[in-house]
């Protein structure tokens, strides 16, 4: 793996990772809210990726990027430019972009400002598409917890939203690794990026580029029922439900997620008939 540092048009350096086949098609993974680069642990290295070009990277406020703690570094427009800066800074021509959760609105947002011209086209995986009330789960209950400037409240807070992310949840050395790298995200960045105006969901219809939609049936973030309104709304999109599954399907059938980004890579980059 390499890293880099990429800095934003607003002057914020973004933490970038580089790794597998430097010629191979492209990848440019978007984490969650909350969450880091090491969450896709479960795609580094592994065989049904190796072919590809991947970039993945901390969001700002997440990981080792910058974590400015005022709420104007977190409007709409700035996650845009970040996925801007970062396929320019890397070279990327015409990346696959899969956005889990948070990384939804981050997609819909450097549509709207980008549009699809230079992307191959799109896995949204367990995204925020657009905000409905009916589609909110359980598991967000606890994000007033992880905005308190109690510690030992946060921490709870953390806890139980990382719980609510799986159905089959992670073993218990996996989970430390993510409650370690979910306590990094200062409580003032997590109320701030939930302060932003709501995705209208305005992005979906007028889309056309490939787009794979990924969604656990059994998600307490974000409920199944906002992967089908994705997949119903984008012209012909591809649903993938996984029975069992969670939050976090590529977490929590690694084997089918990749073989399926994998096939849906190669696809999106078929030359035209």
């Amino acid at each position: 793996m390499q890293v880099t540092n990429v800095t934003a048009p607003d002057g914020l350096t973004l933490a970038v990772q580089e790794w597998g086949n430097p010629r191979g098609a492209e990848i440019l993974f978007i984490h969650g809210y909350n969450q880091s680069y090491l969450s896709w642990l479960r795609q580094f290295g592994d065989a049904a990726l190796a072919d590809f070009r991947v970039i993945t990277f901390d969001l700002r406020g997440h990981g080792a990027s910058d974590k400015p703690t005022d709420a104007k570094y977190y409007s709409h427009a700035r996650w845009g430019d970040d996925i801007a800066a970062v396929m320019k800074a890397t070279g990327l021509r015409r990346p696959v972009l899969v956005g889990w959760s948070y990384g939804g609105n981050v997609i819909c947002d450097y549509l709207r400002d980008y549009g699809a011209g230079s992307i191959a086209g799109i896995n949204f995986v367990s995204a925020a598409t657009k905000f409905e009330q009916r589609f909110l789960g359980p598991g967000r209950d606890h994000q007033p917890d992880m905005f308190s400037p109690d510690l030992a409240t946060q921490i709870t807070g953390t806890r139980g939203f990382l719980r609510a992310c799986f159905q089959r949840q992670p073993s218990v050395d996996d989970f430390e690794i993510m409650l370690a790298f979910n306590m990094v995200v200062p409580p003032p960045v997590r109320k701030a990026m939930m302060s932003r105006p709501r995705n209208p969901g305005d992005m979906l219809a007028p889309l056309r580029c490939p787009t794979l939609v990924t969604h656990g049936i059994d998600d307490r973030v974000l409920l199944v029922g906002l992967g089908e309104f994705t997949a119903a709304t984008v012209p012909g999109a591809r649903l993938s439900l996984y029975e069992g599954a969670g939050h976090a399907p590529f977490w929590e059938d690694a084997p089918r997620f990749n073989r399926e980004l994998a096939e849906f890579t190669r696809t999106a980059n078929a030359p035209a008939r």
